[in-house]
């Protein structure tokens, strides 16, 4: 029986302590199939040559796409509030690459 204070099609979400901390990524893989968007969220520390995924999130293809449209409402409504968000240009970009982390010795991820 639905609880009769639950808004219709509203849903209940449970968040645990240790969920609730949240875990830092300060880089993100995608890849994807026919039948699903892959994103591996990581890790790159100073000193360490290689990054560490900490967690793996496996989408459809359809929720990919709502990720993508509630990312871009929420980036808006951000903007909106505390101005915009300086754009790093990506390797895609026509040509540009991402700043050096100055992470390491040569300074650069």
């Amino acid at each position: 029986m639905e609880d009769q204070n639950n808004k219709k099609g509203q849903v209940k979400i449970e968040l645990s302590p240790e969920i609730a901390q949240g875990i830092y990524s300060n880089l993100a893989i995608i890849s994807h199939s026919p039948s699903e968007f892959v994103i591996d969220f990581a890790r790159l520390m100073p000193g360490v040559p290689k990054a560490s995924v900490k967690s793996r999130i496996v989408l459809t293809p359809e929720h990919a796409k709502r990720l993508l449209q509630a990312l871009k409402d929420n980036l808006n409504r951000f903007e909106e509030v505390h101005g915009p968000i300086k754009n790093i240009a990506g390797p895609n970009d026509h040509g540009s690459n991402f700043p050096p982390m100055n992470f390491g010795p040569t300074g650069q991820a």
